[in-house]
């Protein structure tokens, strides 16, 4: 899914004033005996509902694929508060200036979203379905993020625009720290409302890390939570040099195994979770750059190896004939689409050595314009075929990409500026059924 908005400035603050939301109560009163339309709070006369809170604790719960026990969701209460006020601000300065996400944008980032976690089309709207959460709570949650970043947009004006002349001093700046590490991260960032009182937001990152300890899948549960711009990303930040790395991540990632996940961080503003997908040397990573195609045949029921289905057999044979015949990685395209792109045929330009070890043992064997043999799995059987190999050296940056990290930076203090801003001068009331959750989270 796609990150909530920030509820406190990275680096920084949320001012004290009107935020009653993070702070817990003393009253009695257990949160299981709330209504599901019980209103939790009235943000500038908007409100938010305990139906809110459940059913973006379930979604997070069917995203991941892992159960939402009592003592998970208590902890993760106060967290979806604070997490759905701020997207109803959000959400309201949208509106305020008349700025209309299309469905086709919306479909479009639940294509990505299934992509991104390996799923095939239509797969993460049919499991919302099976267990009964509508589809709006995840259209709401999306919508807020394509429409903030259009907010953003508005408000860079010109500073939306990166020049050839800054893109040449990035180039500069890049070549003089040749030699030196650099490290591909991705993060989830919690902010911390009350650094005095901050038991709530801890408890929160550690139940975090267990779930993605226990498999989690890290680019869900960043969009879902992480309240840093890098959400819409899956918390990525991409390949990262030490100088821009706060020093207390730093002295963590350097020593991490590479796809650990770490203990909670404490940085300015609250507490960031880490994960380290790679390491190099700035100005030096030689890689092969693979272009692929693939065709998946589904199976119309899980496969049991003892007892293959009629089907299953079917599917076999035409894979086995298509690994014979097929010559063209138009071909093979062509094949997918026949077979109803259950999964993307260009899986876009991939990296042998950072391929999951199967893969990339398969893939090695693969001559170029040549297909796989059939690959089977429990859902179908896969055909890959190598279009084009390139030996390149990785850690040398495109224009292209500098541009995008320079434009993401940007974005990302403009999204501070102004979440400060909406916070300062919202007001913010809470029931009392939110002190009453908020007091058990």
């Amino acid at each position: 899914m796609v990150g909530g908005g920030a509820v406190a400035a990275r680096h920084g603050q949320a001012p004290a004033q009107k935020q009653a939301a993070a702070t817990p109560s003393d009253q009695a009163g257990s949160p299981s005996a709330l209504t599901e339309d019980q209103i939790i709070a009235i943000v500038n006369g908007q409100i938010l509902t305990q139906r809110d809170v459940e059913d973006r604790a379930r979604l997070f719960a069917v995203s991941t694929g892992l159960p939402l026990t009592p003592e998970i969701m208590a902890r993760m209460r106060s967290q979806l508060i604070n997490q759905l006020i701020d997207e109803r601000l959000k959400m309201q300065e949208i509106l305020g200036r008349h700025i209309n996400v299309e469905p086709e944008q919306i479909a479009e980032a639940i294509h990505t979203i299934e992509a991104r976690n390996g799923m095939p089309e239509n797969a993460l709207r049919n499991r919302l379905k099976a267990d009964g959460i509508s589809l709006t709570t995840l259209i709401d949650q999306l919508r807020v993020q394509i429409g903030w970043m259009q907010v953003l947009r508005e408000d860079l004006g010109v500073r939306s625009r990166v020049t050839p002349l800054q893109i040449t001093q990035r180039e500069q700046a890049l070549q003089n720290e040749a030699g030196r590490p650099q490290y591909f991260i991705s993060e989830i960032f919690i902010p911390v409302i009350d650094p005095r009182h901050d038991e709530t937001e801890l408890s929160f990152v550690k139940t975090i890390i267990t779930q993605l300890r226990n498999g989690a899948p890290f680019p869900i549960v960043a969009a879902q939570f992480s309240q840093d711009q890098s959400a819409l990303q899956g918390g990525s930040r991409g390949w990262m040099q030490e100088d821009n790395i706060e020093p207390e991540v730093l002295s963590v990632i350097r020593k991490m195994p590479e796809n650990a996940i770490s203990n909670p961080i404490k940085v300015p503003g609250g507490y960031a979770i880490v994960t380290v997908h790679a390491r190099r040397t700035i100005g030096k990573q030689m890689g092969t750059l693979l272009s692929m195609r693939q065709a998946f045949f589904p199976f119309s029921s899980a496969l049991n190896p003892a007892e293959p289905t009629d089907q299953q057999k079917l599917s076999l044979q035409k894979a086995l004939h298509a690994s014979q015949t097929i010559k063209s990685c138009n071909e093979m395209e062509s094949l997918n689409t026949s077979l109803g792109n259950t999964r993307p045929s260009n899986p876009g330009l991939q990296v042998m050595e950072r391929l999951a070890p199967q893969m990339r043992q398969v893939v090695e064997k693969i001559p170029t314009g040549h297909v796989s043999r059939p690959l089977v799995a429990p859902d179908g059987i896969a055909l890959i075929m190598v279009c084009s190999r390139e030996e390149r050296n990785l850690a040398q940056q495109t224009p292209g990409q500098i541009a995008d990290q320079l434009m993401n930076e940007r974005v990302e203090q403009a999204s501070q500026q102004l979440q400060r801003s909406l916070r300062r001068h919202a007001i913010i009331k809470l029931r009392p059924a939110a002190k009453t959750v908020l007091s058990h989270g």
